[in-house]
This record gives C-alpha cells, sequence and structure tokens, in this order.
C-alpha cells in the first residue's frame, strides 16, 4: 500500500469503529434495563440477561455496521476537507475514485462480515434468544423464590418463605400448601427448611424443621395435625413444555433456508413471506456498497462552512432508507406487490441519488450536493444564536 493509502486506513479506523462500538453499546444499554426487568419480574438468575444480550448482539451489529461504515468515512473525508489535506490531494491528480480505494477495502471486509451475520448468524442467535425467554417463562431456568411472596409451583403447590439467607441455603419462616388429587390438601409451617436433590430429576426435598403438618381429606372428620422435629417433604416440579424447533419466524431462518423456502413453500403466503425477508436482507446488505459514494457527497462541506449537516443528514437518509425497505418488505409479506419489486426499486432510486450526488461532488467543478441546504442551514442557524437572550443582552451592552 501506498503512503496515502496507509494515511487513510488510520483515519478511517479510528471513526469508523467507535461509532460502531458506541451504537452497539447504546442499543445493548437500552436493551439491557428492560432485561433486567424481564428477568426480575419472571424470577429467573441474572445470569441469564448475559446470555440473552449476547444473542441479541449479532442484530445490533447487523444495524451498527452499515451506520459505523458510513460514519467512519464520511468523518475522514471531512477532516481532510477542514484540513485543507483534501485540496491538496486533489491538486496532486488524485481524483476522488482514487481516494476511495481504501474506503472500498473496509466497506468489503464489512460486506462480508455483514452478510455472515444477517444471514447466518443473527438467524439462529434469535432463535436462541427467544428460546431463553420461554425458558423464563415456563421455570425451566430454575426461578428463584422470592423471599416474602406466595410462590406457585404448578397448579397446587404454592410456597412462602420469609428470610433467606447464604444465598438461599438456610431458609425460615417457610408456609407450603399443597392440593392433592382427589380434593384433600395439607399445610405445613416450619422454622427452618433446606432444599436437597434426589436421583429423581423431577422431585426434590424440602427438608424442614420444628414444625406442623395439617392435613385434611374428605373422608377425615376433622384435619389431622401432626408436630415435627425433623420432616422430609418431596416436592414434585411441574413438567416444563419443551420450545418449538427453529423456524418458527422468518427471522430465525438463514439465507439459503430462505431461498428454498421462497420456491417450496406449500402456500403462496408463506411464499410472499419467505422471498420478502430474503430480499431484505440482501437489500440491506448490497446499500453497504453505496455507502462510500454517500460519505464522500455529505464529507466535504462547502468552503468555509462549519456545520455538521452532512454528518445528520448520512444518518437520517441511512435510517429513512432502512424504515422504507422495512414497510415494502411488510407489502411484500401481505402478498400485494411482489417483493423483488418492492424492496429493489427503492434500493435503485435510492443508489440513483447517491450516484448523482458523488457526481456532483466529483465531476462538477465547484459542485457542491448539499451546498443549498448548508448554505440554508447557516443562515437559520445564524439567526437563532442573533435572537438568544444572552447575545441580545451582548449587542445592547456594545
Amino acid at each position: 500500500m501506498k503512503s496515502i493509502d496507509r494515511y487513510m486506513v488510520r483515519l478511517i479506523a479510528l471513526p469508523l469503529f467507535s461509532t460502531l462500538i458506541i451504537a452497539a453499546m447504546l442499543l445493548i444499554l437500552d436493551r439491557m434495563l428492560r432485561l433486567f426487568d424481564f428477568v426480575a419480574t419472571q424470577g429467573g438468575p441474572v445470569s441469564v440477561v448475559w446470555r440473552m444480550l449476547a444473542n441479541l448482539l449479532p442484530e445490533y451489529l447487523g444495524l451498527g455496521i452499515p451506520i459505523g461504515l458510513l460514519l467512519g468515512i464520511l468523518l475522514a473525508f471531512r477532516r481532510l476537507a477542514g484540513t485543507s489535506e483534501l485540496d491538496v490531494l486533489r491538486g496532486v491528480g488524485m481524483s476522488y475514485a482514487r481516494l476511495l480505494r481504501v474506503p472500498y477495502y473496509y466497506t468489503i471486509a464489512l460486506v462480508a462480515v455483514n452478510l455472515a451475520i444477517v444471514g447466518f448468524v443473527q438467524p439462529k442467535a434469535r432463535y436462541y434468544y427467544e428460546q431463553l425467554r420461554f425458558e423464563l417463562r415456563t421455570g425451566a431456568l430454575g426461578a428463584s423464590i422470592k423471599v416474602g411472596e406466595f410462590t406457585h409451583f404448578g397448579d397446587r403447590m404454592t410456597l412462602r418463605i420469609e428470610q433467606s439467607r447464604r444465598s438461599g441455603r438456610e431458609l425460615s419462616g417457610i408456609f407450603v400448601h399443597f392440593d392433592q388429587e382427589g380434593g384433600g390438601s395439607y399445610s405445613v409451617t416450619a422454622r427452618e427448611g433446606q432444599f436437597l436433590r434426589t436421583d429423581d430429576p423431577n422431585t426434590i426435598i424440602f427438608r424442614l424443621t420444628d414444625g406442623t403438618l395439617v392435613q385434611d381429606a374428605p373422608e377425615f372428620r376433622v384435619p389431622r395435625v401432626l408436630t415435627f422435629s425433623a420432616h422430609d417433604l418431596p416436592i414434585p416440579l411441574p413438567q416444563s413444555e419443551r420450545f418449538r424447533q427453529r423456524g418458527g419466524r422468518n427471522l430465525e431462518f438463514t439465507l439459503p433456508e430462505l431461498a428454498r423456502l421462497g420456491q417450496t413453500a406449500p402456500t403462496e403466503e408463506q411464499r410472499d413471506s419467505t422471498r420478502s425477508e430474503f430480499h431484505f436482507r440482501v437489500v440491506e446488505v448490497a446499500t453497504m456498497l453505496l455507502l462510500p459514494l454517500l460519505a464522500v457527497a455529505l464529507g466535504v462541506p462547502p468552503k468555509r462552512s462549519t456545520t455538521a449537516l452532512g454528518v445528520f443528514l448520512g444518518v437520517v437518509m441511512l435510517v429513512t432508507y432502512h424504515k422504507i425497505n422495512e414497510y415494502a418488505a411488510s407489502f411484500g409479506e401481505l402478498g400485494r406487490v411482489d417483493p423483488l419489486l418492492a424492496l429493489w426499486i427503492p434500493f435503485l432510486l435510492f443508489a440513483a441519488l447517491v450516484i448523482w450526488m458523488f457526481y456532483i461532488i466529483a465531476y462538477k467543478p465547484g459542485g457542491q450536493p448539499i451546498g443549498a441546504l448548508e448554505r440554508g442551514f447557516g443562515k437559520a442557524l445564524s439567526a437563532i444564536t442573533r435572537r438568544m437572550p444572552g447575545r441580545r443582552r451582548k449587542a445592547a451592552l456594545a
């Protein structure tokens, strides 16, 4: 690589990876709070939150990689333009096409990474995430017993514990109620208790100390009362349902599976749905090939401009186009429009707009695709600044 290429590699790397990490962290933090609340409500172990976040990370990377690529290249060219290095490079005969060599190295590498993520990793990670949610709801992950609250084991058993010490190894103030088949029931109160494993994975032993057992049944004239110093109470664990197989949703299919189902699905609705998801993922990856051109068109501001309108406009354009693709995919799933047309026509229009913007800045002398917007934004910002209370007082004093 020539020295200018090595310089461009360093110039793009910092904003690209910084933006990618920051975007992923923000998305993770937003979801982390909701996951902690969900896990605490379901009574599951805290460690499952990190497993759920790990399964959501591929989805966040699928969204964050295009934004990181756009901002990395855009901020690199904005720095070159702001320090007049771009003028020097252009003056010695380097075209924009030559300067885009390194950005496209990054783009091709990240396209391959993103294709692997959205095509193969993300569908399976999404399935494992849904499996963890299911196991939390059904208690298969070992729901914790909340101190001071009534905890239900299945439809027949209710348990309440007043105090818990040593991470649940010492329990006190225990109440247990169990409804038997045939209308009988028994209730137990005990001073202390401890859970013990058995050879049967479907049963655990609750060893109680210093308590009273009251048993009632239809054939008893009065309930039977037993006082004990030690009693082993077998607790049958409720049978949990098995989670479904992968493929309950289109998000859980890999790209080859979607391509196959788009041809062999038994109904037309399923074919439209899978084809729409397939084209949506391919279009999202193909859009990354346009991002270096868009970054250059928005990253080189007009002369003597200090506004960051290009950065803002780039993010808005990318997010808006992503939402358009989501709506188009929804229409394709409903069968109202062929998924091929619904998703690739907006892509062609977006590509035409990006190529036109790059052509204006690269091949039109003094061309600036967002020059009018920059001037209007600068005037509006100056007008707002002049009307701020502090600025008007300074002007009056002057």
